[in-house]
Parts: structure tokens; sequence; C-alpha cells
């Protein structure tokens, strides 16, 4: 029984620390954007790995690192209605 309390303490303090880990309540979406986020910050933290897709892009290694840190942003788009709220609509023709 204390086994089972002692791990379970243990996750839950992983959980507080690591926002990645997850919860029994973590949306798809949300475990989407952590895992891109993650992945982005990991390419632009490590010179090489953003020197490898600079090179295989055929861009400057400066604009691949501004864009990967703007598609932190919002990797997966807008966040997907919650019960009980009606979705937003884009308005195309005012973007235009």
């Amino acid at each position: 029984m204390a086994d089972k309390l002692r791990t379970q303490q243990e996750l839950e303090r992983l959980q507080a620390k690591y926002i990645g880990t997850g919860h029994p309540d973590t949306t798809s979406w949300e475990w989407k954007t952590n895992i891109y986020r993650d992945t982005y910050a990991s390419i632009v933290g490590h010179p090489p790995l953003l020197s490898y897709i600079a090179l295989a892009e055929n861009e400057p290694a400066a604009k691949v690192r501004a864009r990967l840190i703007r598609k932190m942003l919002q990797p997966m788009g807008p966040p997907p209605p919650r019960e009980g709220e009606e979705p937003m609509l884009v308005d195309r023709k005012a973007d235009a």
C-alpha cells in the first residue's frame, strides 16, 4: 500500500514540475501542443539541429529559428471550443 501511495505522490510531483507530463484531464489538443512546443524549443535550443533544418530547407538559420519561435505560440492552431462555448468563426473576408 505504501508503494502505491509513494508512486502516486511521485507522479503528482512530476506533473506539477513538468507541464508536459499531462494528467487525466489533459485533452488531445493540449497534449499535442506540449509535444510540438517541446520539439520546437529543442530545435531552437540546439544549434546543430537548427543548422541541419536550415540546410535541409535551404533557408538562413535565423529565419528558421524565428519561424519556429513563432510556431510555438499556437502550434496546433486555436484551441477547440470548450463544452458550453460556441465555436469562434473567423471572417476570412476581413483578413483579405
